[in-house]
């Protein structure tokens, strides 16, 4: 058995050890700031490639997706230490995951691959957002999950998925900014599920 045939259990792709170690690092940073109870999952489609994107990662730089994550959810970083903000997002009962654990390999960048790897993972997710997160409700924050939500609504997720909509609020299209101001207006109004 070589690495090419191993499977990473947090995303499908091929898992070499450089590829198991980024993982195992990024679980433990976003470990360190899970809420005990966590109210909203704020659930995107894949890990960022960057760590300086990753809301977790050490030494927080928070740009691109970090930064629009905190936008959303009404978070100022600025002239804050990054455990501090972190503290304050876990306190708030946020959790930023994703349905693939880790960044998409270089090569994947199909819309149907990408695709058949989150289809791939979707009964994974579900069981875990039910049994482990628990959570009150979650937001779909990436446009790729789109032809996965029907799916979250079918199977019982145990809390409501909140839309954009009908749709993901969209870290990942044009608009990002007015994306992040529509999803900090439903969480700070304790919106219900939009179908």
């Amino acid at each position: 058995m070589t690495n090419s045939d191993l499977l990473c259990d947090g995303c499908g792709q091929a898992a070499s050890s450089e590829h198991i170690a980024k993982r195992l690092q990024r679980l433990e940073w976003t470990t360190r700031y899970r809420p005990i109870h966590v109210g909203t999952v704020l659930l995107g489609a894949s890990a960022p490639r960057d760590d300086a994107e990753f809301l977790y990662a050490a030494e927080g730089q928070f740009v691109g997706e970090a930064k629009y994550v905190l936008d959303a959810c009404g978070l100022v970083p600025a002239g804050k230490p990054w455990q501090a903000v972190l503290t304050e997002f876990q306190r708030a009962g946020f959790l930023l995951t994703y349905a693939l654990e880790c960044p998409l390999d270089p090569g994947i960048n199909n819309e149907a691959a990408i695709l058949t790897l989150l289809q791939s993972r979707m009964l994974a997710l579900l069981a875990r957002i039910r049994r482990s997160l628990k959570p009150k409700r979650i937001v779909p924050i990436s446009l790729t999950l789109e032809p996965l939500l029907a799916s979250m609504r079918d199977v019982d997720t145990g809390c409501p998925v909140l839309l954009d909509d009908g749709k993901p609020f969209a870290r990942d299209g044009r608009g990002d900014d007015e994306a992040a101001a529509r999803l900090r207006r439903s969480l700070s109004a304790g919106a219900s599920l939009r179908k």
